[in-house]
């Protein structure tokens, strides 16, 4: 009996007992152990879960912050230069009144000399903001000619970053796979992968990248489920893929900025994503420099993508500074 344990049970109708081997006490004792160490790592992985959860809402809050800001990048710029230069030339227009003025008015001359003073400080500050834009060297000096320079070198830049793609085309969630070889989710080998995959919520607003024309709009049958095709200029292409609708139709022309499409899981997915590429005469290239390419960084592009013939677009009207219409 010393090697059995005795269990009583009582009832309305009475008491029985049950005796218990070693064997059957280690088992309870085994049993009772894990049921609170699983308890106790229950504990542990959901207020780990908690902080991970608070930590990715942080995260998204701030991609959606940071895209936000950066989709509206472009208007915001042309609006603050059209803005700009139309305070630098009323500006420049009053000095240059106040000067003539002085020429005539010798009694007034010191006080018209303080306003033109002031006026050529506002001038000033205004041009180094637009180069500060501009990532540009500030310069001292204020001329017309580096106004009219500084004017022209910003129209260029918008015009570029409005015809070829640059900036994000959702407002993700993550990236879930990069541009280059990797292992395949569903065919299970490696091969080229000529996009960036970005994990989005079945409904999310997809943007057209640059300015074109819709090339493609529906269902190929080809795995990627719903798609747009867009044209750009100078050969680019634009392609949106596993959409869960589309907004536009073949022919349509489209603005930079627009809404084109909701993100899905359409086609041979794995899971609600945006699969985003951007081509140069139907070879893919790296979205990740086009994405990250904008006013202030405006140069980057060139020395980043080398497989397309910058050098000729400075002969392309309104690039050609000397060009006439």
């Amino acid at each position: 009996m010393k090697n059995k344990l005795i269990v009583t049970l009582t009832t309305v109708k009475g008491s029985r007992q049950y005796s218990l081997g070693q064997l059957a006490r280690y088992v309870i004792a085994l049993f009772i152990v894990l049921t609170m160490l699983s308890f106790a790592v229950s504990n542990w992985l959901l207020v780990r879960t908690q902080d991970d959860l608070a930590v990715l809402e942080e995260d998204h809050q701030q991609l959606t912050d940071q895209y936000e800001l950066m989709l509206g990048t472009q208007s915001l710029y042309k609006t603050e230069l059209d803005q700009l230069s139309a305070s630098l030339s009323r500006v420049a227009f009053e000095r240059d009144r106040l000067q003539a003025e002085n020429i005539r008015m010798g009694d007034q001359l010191q006080e018209e000399t303080i306003r033109v003073g002031e006026l050529h400080a506002t001038l000033g500050a205004s041009l180094n903001g637009l180069e500060a834009m501009l990532n540009l060297d500030t310069t001292e000096e204020v001329t017309p000619e580096r106004l009219e320079q500084l004017t022209l070198m910003a129209n260029q830049r918008l015009f570029m970053l409005n015809s070829i793609p640059n900036g994000l085309p959702i407002q993700p969630l993550r990236i879930t796979d990069k541009f280059g070889m990797r292992m395949h989710p569903i065919k299970k080998r490696r091969i080229m992968h000529n996009g960036i995959d970005y994990k989005a919520n079945i409904g999310t607003p997809v943007y057209v990248t640059a300015d074109g024309v819709v090339e493609y709009a529906g269902n190929k049958g080809d795995g990627y489920g719903k798609q747009v095709v867009v044209l750009h200029n100078f050969g680019f292409k634009t392609v949106y893929t596993h959409l869960n609708s589309t907004n536009v139709k073949r022919g349509e022309l489209v603005h930079k900025g627009q809404k084109i499409a909701e993100s899905g899981n359409t086609g041979k997915s794995t899971g609600p994503h945006l699969h985003y590429e951007v081509r140069y005469l139907y070879k893919p290239l790296n979205p990740a420099h086009f994405v990250s390419w904008n006013i202030a960084n405006f140069d980057t592009i060139f020395s980043n993508v080398k497989s397309v013939k910058w050098a000729s677009l400075k002969n392309l009207y309104p690039l050609n500074q000397s060009a006439q219409p």
